[in-house]
């Protein structure tokens, strides 16, 4: 068990905790697909394709890589577009530039949020939807999504209310 432990430390030395991408942080500790699929816009399927073009080992400690192999990820995450057909990927042709790109980080988030606001300042249905704080993808929402306290119907105080109505009424009678 002494033997394991000094190489334990030299493996934790080689080991890169952070492996910064765009602007975000993925976890050093997890394997090249796991840390890339927690990047915004890249899914399981992705990182798997992303690991391939890269020539790398999808089950390999993402912070275990050389420096070398790293950029060639992160060089291969940011040139994802041109690599794949169109329909993988996540922004088919843009509204204002009718350009085919794969947002990841941040510019997905803001790119998400300026379409819902082009929603809604033409009135379009799901901009109204998204306005109003409804379901917007055609969901049921008779039982579901509501922003009330109130669910159903409380037959107690409609109980209550109709007893003072009719001493109410008892009181004016006399």
């Amino acid at each position: 068990m002494s033997e394991e432990a000094p190489q334990e430390q030299e493996d934790d030395e080689d080991l890169q905790y952070f492996v910064r991408i765009g602007q975000t942080d993925l976890d050093g500790t997890k394997t090249v697909e796991r840390s890339l699929s927690e990047l915004n816009g890249v899914g399981r399927r992705t990182a798997r394709l992303i690991a391939d073009e890269a020539d790398v080992d999808r089950t390999a400690t993402f912070g275990r890589l050389d420096d070398d192999i790293i950029d060639e990820v992160v060089e291969t995450v940011e040139n994802y577009a041109e690599e794949v057909p169109d329909w993988l990927n996540n922004r088919q042709s843009d509204f204002y530039t009718g350009e085919t790109t794969h947002e990841i980080g941040n510019d997905l988030q803001l790119t998400r949020q300026h379409d819902i606001n082009r929603m809604k300042m033409i009135d379009s249905y799901k901009g109204v939807r998204h306005k109003r704080g409804q379901k917007v993808r055609g969901q049921r929402t008779k039982s579901t999504g509501r922003t009330e306290g109130t669910i159903g119907v409380n037959v107690e105080e409609i109980r209550e209310e109709q007893a003072e109505e009719a001493a109410a009424e008892e009181d004016e009678g006399e």
